[in-house]
């Protein structure tokens, strides 16, 4: 694959844009909230919804109706005028490359409030190819409307092609901000034979061995366990984030949360929710336990160089160990900044 050179990977791809970042902001974003900005009675909730959640996006694609894709547009503008997010991420999730409506999407939106958006959020990309048009027509963008500081794509992997090119999508860009595994669309690309958005499913099992006549034990696998695992090595290894997408059920609490935490446990740094409910899960689910947090703040009191041996609570620790520990405290310092009850608990 031909790459850019090293020197010009950074410079702005437009005359007048931003310096691209060298290293993502660093923020903490347990959760990506999704609200349809078409309807005037979420919109009158946004204020108060602001300090509740990490990242409020507003939604244009899946889920918006084809006639209320200008009012989504529009009520997305307005909801971004009309309120300082502060350390709130904002948020949009424009239509698809192939879709009429993307780029009024683009130039709509960065137009009015391009100074304020954080991050777009770019549906179905197939390839790297994908990230450098978006990179290209932002730049230029960002230019025209004189914007100071450079917006992010954030790609949902959500095809079998974009699987498969998952490594040089998550290094196509210096604005890449991460992925999220979006599975309802990557079913149908694969020809799953599933309805359901995120999650297990029942017929998706093994079996334990069989002991005689012993009724045998039954165990629900995975459906995304793969996918998520190959997103979150490509993204971690071009250092931007991986994160869970949807969890449709929004009714069955006790699946999302262990959805989440699988999702947590692998390395994703969050996770979409989709209605109020979720959002508690993901804030408690993201956000390290305080059991474990005090447990890593000893392996770094007890090897500050992170080298050597030491034993804690009758088990050995090594510079591995040190490492795991430093990601869970970074971690937690980052969520503690962002949230006084997690500081108090991790005794920030």
């Amino acid at each position: 694959m031909t790459i850019k050179s090293p020197r010009n990977f950074f410079k702005p791809l437009a005359i007048g844009a931003p310096e691209p970042f060298r290293e993502p902001p660093v923020r903490v974003e347990r959760m990506i909230h999704f609200v349809p900005p078409h309807l005037d009675k979420v919109r009158a909730k946004i204020g108060d919804m602001i300090p509740t959640v990490d990242v409020i996006l507003g939604n244009l694609e899946d889920a918006i109706p084809a006639d209320a894709k200008e009012a989504a547009r529009k009520g997305f503008i307005e909801m971004a005028s009309a309120h300082d997010y502060g350390s709130t991420g904002l948020w949009t999730r424009v239509n698809c490359l192939n879709s009429p409506w993307i780029l009024d999407d683009l130039t709509e939106i960065v137009a009015a409030v391009g100074q304020k958006l954080d991050v777009i959020m770019l549906p179905k990309v197939e390839g790297p190819w994908d990230i450098h048009y978006l990179d290209q027509l932002l730049a230029q963008l960002e230019a025209r409307h004189q914007i100071k500081k450079q917006i992010m794509i954030h790609a949902i992997l959500e095809t079998a092609e974009g699987v498969k090119n998952v490594e040089s999508i998550a290094l196509a860009s210096p604005r890449m901000h991460g992925m999220s595994l979006g599975p309802a669309d990557l079913a149908a690309s694969r020809a799953m034979k599933t309805t359901r958005v995120g999650g297990g499913h029942p017929e998706y099992k093994v079996l334990a061995d069989a002991e005689g006549s012993a009724p045998r034990a039954v165990y629900q696998q995975d459906l995304w366990h793969y996918t998520v695992a190959k997103m979150v090595d490509a993204c971690q290894s071009a250092g931007i984030k991986s994160f869970y997408g949807p969890f449709g059920d929004i009714s069955d609490l006790a699946a999302c949360e262990v959805q989440f935490r699988n999702a947590f446990l692998l390395g994703c740094a969050g996770a979409w929710s989709l209605h109020p409910n979720q959002v508690a899960i993901a804030k408690r689910v993201f956000s390290p336990d305080p059991k474990e947090v005090a447990f890593a703040k000893k392996i770094l009191e007890a090897m500050p160089d992170g080298s050597g041996v030491a034993m804690i609570d009758g088990k050995m620790q090594d510079d591995a160990t040190w490492k795991q520990a430093k990601v869970m405290v970074d971690c937690a310092r980052q969520v503690a900044a962002k949230d006084p009850e997690f500081a108090a608990a991790y005794g920030f």
